[in-house]
């Protein structure tokens, strides 16, 4: 059978491929990582032969140093021979994984000779090709181990063939930067602020009194009104284009108070129609 979902797990060096292929486990994927990539296709008939194996995800890596060559042959070969593979890559800012490799005993794979900054620079260099290539690419700096793995549950758990499209609400601060991969942004930085109500201010978005101080505002109510009503004429046409992933955020100047409100509340009013959501306060515990 070559109806299997083979997904392939790939990336930067300490930007959550481990984490990935755990949750992948956990969603009763078939794994394997550090897969040498020349044994891709063997892999793949042995599958398709066994009849029973049909969801996998595989961890190939920079580990395998043959990867960033013969990997594009090897996943073109294997659709061409009628396989859906789909390529998720993750990576992290620079910062980030050179903090996540100096809070670990782990040893970065490049980083046999040269620093591990050095390492992260020629890896990102190396794989920037395999990344133009990925169905789907994560980045992982502002993720915990329980928000990525909630994201590839969202995203990977088994559904039936009518599953409606992912949309992942997210509120995020102006001060820490835009995310990357969000489609569509709403700046609510407008709107009233709780942080100068001195009673307000060590709240968040998540607390009552912060929600209905923000939502009191006759702005506040056309905002919500105009903005729901817009994604709402969005969403359909985006289906039926074939979108299945969808990212709305909503940024206000530190992410703590008025867009993690109207984050949950967008969330909220989206429950219930049928769409696979996740929700995620990018910067809420930052200072």
């Amino acid at each position: 059978m070559r109806d299997a979902q083979i997904v392939i797990v790939t990336g930067l060096s300490g930007s959550g491929k481990s984490v990935a292929i755990k949750c992948f486990e956990d969603l009763g994927f078939y794994c394997i990582d550090n897969l040498p990539t020349v044994l891709l296709p063997t892999f793949a008939e042995l599958c398709a032969h066994a009849g029973d194996i049909r969801r996998i995800a595989l961890g190939i890596d920079i580990r395998d140093r043959d990867f960033p060559l013969s990997f594009p042959a090897q996943i073109s070969a294997l659709r061409q021979a009628g396989f859906a593979c789909e390529i998720l890559f993750l990576e992290a800012r620079d910062e980030v994984l050179a903090r996540r490799y100096s809070e670990t005993r782990r040893k970065h794979p490049l980083a046999e000779q040269v620093p591990v900054p050095e390492a992260i620079t020629l890896e990102r260099h190396t794989l920037a090709g395999l990344r133009a290539m990925a169905d789907r690419t994560i980045d992982t700096s502002d993720y915990n181990v329980h928000q990525l793995r909630a994201a590839l549950a969202s995203w990977y758990a088994a559904v039936n063939h009518l599953r409606r499209m992912t949309i992942s609400v997210l509120s995020f601060g102006y001060k820490y930067g835009l995310p990357f991969n969000a489609d569509l942004v709403f700046d609510v930085r407008f709107l009233p602020n709780p942080h100068f109500v001195e009673h307000l201010r060590a709240g968040s978005g998540n607390d009552q009194p912060v929600v209905d101080y923000v939502l009191a505002s006759p702005v506040t109510q056309d905002f919500v009104k105009h903005c729901f009503e817009f994604i709402a004429f969005l969403l359909p046409h985006y289906e039926r284009e074939g979108k299945a992933y969808l990212t709305i955020a909503l940024g206000c100047t530190g992410g703590r108070h008025r867009s993690v409100a109207l984050a949950n509340l967008l969330h909220q009013h989206l429950q219930g129609q049928g769409y696979q959501l996740t929700l995620t306060h990018r910067d809420l515990e930052k200072s």
